[in-house]
C-alpha cells in the first residue's frame, strides 16, 4: 500500500510539475513588459503554490491522521483537480500557439534554404515569439471552468432532478398499466459531506410513491462503513412491491489494500446485512416474480459485468434466469452499461429493457432539449438517459451520488421516475 502511494504522488507531482512549467510560459508572455523584480516575484508566488498543492495534496496520503478526515480529502483533492484542469485548458492554448510559431519556424528556415540559391536575403535572427493575445484569450477562458467546476461543487452536487420516462413494452401485461417505477443508482455514500441535502434527495424519492424501486449500484466507494452513516436515512426508501438492488463494481472493495482477503470477504458480507437491514432486496445473480392480480413480470439482477479497464465480470446472467418462469416481460438490473452492449443485447434478446448506471455522465457535460455531450460519450457509446436496440431499451442513470469530483457541472444527479406502458 505504502508503494501505490508513493507511486500516486509521485506521478500527481510530475503531472503538476509539468503543467506549471508550462502554463509559466504563457503568464510570463502575457507579462513580459513588467519589470524583472515584478516577473521574479510573480514567478516565485506561482511556483510556490504549486510546491503548497503538492504538499497538501501528498499529506492525506502519509499522514493517518489527514487520511480518515473526509472533508480535508474531498476539498483538498478537488480543489487541487479543478486548478489543473484549467491549467490544463490553458495549456491546450498555448500548445496551439507552440504548434504555429513550430510551422512558422519550418517556413521560415524553407525561405532561408531557399533564398540562399537565389540570393535573397532572410533575417536567420529573427525570433518568432509567442503570441501575447493567444496567452491572454487562454487565460480568460480558463476562468470559465474554474467558476463552473468551483460553482459545481457546492450547487451540483445535490441538486437532484426527478426525470419522468413513459417506457413502453411490447408484451406488458394489462394489471402492469401505469405501474411507477422508481430507479436511483451509484449513491457513493462514502463522498456525501452534507446529510440535510441527502435527506431532500430521499424525500423526493418518497414523495414520488413509485410501486417499486430499483437501486443500480454503487452504495458505497469503498468501504462498507462508508453506508453507516446514512443507513437511517435510505432505510425510508420503501415500495409497496419492494425495493430491489445490486452490487455495483465500487462495492466490492477491489480500489482499495486489505490486509487479508479475510477482511475484505467480511467487508462484502457487511455490506449484503446493510441491504437487509435498509430492507432492499439484493440479488446476486437471481431473479424474482412480481406478480399483481394474477399476471407477472419477470426481474432479473447481476453482479458487476464491465468491459472496460479492470472492472470485474462477476455478473452471470445464465445463472440469473436461471428458474425464471415463462413470463411476458423480463427486466434486467446490471449497473454497467457495458454490460448491455456487450452480452445483453446480443446473446439475449428475451431481455425488455435493462436498467444501468455506472457512468455518472462524468458528472460534467450539457444537456439542453434532446442534445446532449459528455466525456462519457467517448468510452460508453450509451452513457444516459433511454436508448433502443432493436426490440430492446437501455436506460443509464446519471447517479445520484458523486465519486472523485464532489460537485456536477451540466449533469445532474437524478431520481428516474418510469411509468409502464403497453406499446
Amino acid at each position: 500500500m505504502l508503494v501505490f502511494k508513493i507511486q500516486l504522488a509521485v506521478s500527481m507531482t510530475l503531472l503538476i510539475v509539468l503543467l506549471d512549467l508550462y502554463s509559466w510560459q504563457g503568464i510570463k508572455t502575457i507579462f513580459k513588459n513588467r519589470s524583472q523584480t515584478f516577473l521574479s516575484k510573480l514567478r516565485n508566488t506561482y511556483f510556490g503554490l504549486g510546491i503548497i498543492f503538492i504538499l497538501i495534496f501528498s499529506a492525506q496520503f502519509f499522514i493517518p491522521a489527514l487520511e480518515t478526515v473526509k472533508l480535508f480529502r474531498i476539498f483538498t483533492s478537488a480543489f487541487v483537480f479543478i486548478i489543473y484542469i484549467s491549467k490544463l485548458i490553458y495549456c491546450i492554448f498555448l500548445l496551439v500557439d507552440d504548434l504555429q510559431r513550430f510551422v512558422r519556424w519550418i517556413i521560415k528556415k524553407s525561405s532561408s534554404i531557399l533564398s540562399k540559391s537565389t540570393d535573397k536575403k532572410v533575417d536567420d535572427n529573427a525570433k518568432i515569439t509567442r503570441a501575447k493575445f493567444i496567452s491572454q484569450a487562454g487565460l480568460i477562458t480558463t476562468a470559465a471552468p474554474l467558476a463552473m467546476l468551483t460553482k459545481g461543487m457546492f450547487k451540483g452536487a445535490y441538486d437532484y432532478r426527478m426525470i419522468q420516462v413513459p417506457l413502453y413494452l411490447k408484451n406488458l401485461p394489462t394489471a402492469f398499466e401505469g405501474l411507477k417505477v422508481l430507479q436511483v443508482s451509484d449513491i457513493h455514500s462514502g463522498s456525501f459531506f452534507d446529510k440535510d441535502a441527502v435527506k431532500r434527495g430521499v424525500e423526493m424519492i418518497r414523495n414520488a410513491k413509485a410501486d417499486l424501486i430499483f437501486f443500480t449500484g454503487d452504495l458505497v466507494n469503498n468501504k462498507t462503513d462508508e453506508a453507516y452513516d446514512y443507513a437511517d436515512i435510505f432505510s425510508t426508501i420503501k415500495a409497496p412491491m419492494g425495493v430491489f438492488s445490486i452490487y455495483g463494481n465500487h462495492d466490492y472493495g477491489d480500489y482499495i489494500h486489505w490486509d487479508t482477503e479475510a477482511a475484505k470477504k467480511k467487508n462484502l458480507d457487511d455490506l449484503v446485512q446493510v441491504h437487509k437491514d435498509l430492507g432492499w432486496h439484493l440479488m446476486r445473480n437471481e431473479n424474482v416474480t412480481i406478480e399483481k392480480d394474477q399476471q407477472r413480470i419477470g426481474l432479473i439482477g447481476v453482479e458487476n459485468w464491465g468491459d472496460r479497464g479492470r472492472f470485474q465480470k462477476f455478473g452471470d446472467i445464465d445463472l440469473a434466469k436461471k428458474g425464471l418462469p415463462d413470463v411476458p416481460v423480463k427486466l434486467l438490473l446490471s449497473h454497467d452499461p457495458s454490460h448491455f452492449d456487450s452480452i445483453i443485447s446480443k446473446s439475449h434478446p428475451d431481455i425488455d429493457a435493462t436498467f444501468a448506471g455506472h457512468t455518472h455522465g462524468f458528472q460534467f457535460g450539457i444537456e439542453i432539449g434532446s442534445f446532449k455531450w459528455s466525456p462519457s460519450q467517448y468510452i460508453y457509446p450509451h452513457w444516459a438517459g433511454l436508448y433502443k436496440v432493436g426490440d430492446q431499451q437501455l436506460y443509464v442513470n446519471r447517479g445520484f451520488g458523486f465519486l472523485g469530483y464532489p460537485g456536477r457541472v451540466g449533469i445532474m444527479p437524478e431520481i428516474t421516475l418510469f411509468e409502464l406502458h403497453k406499446g
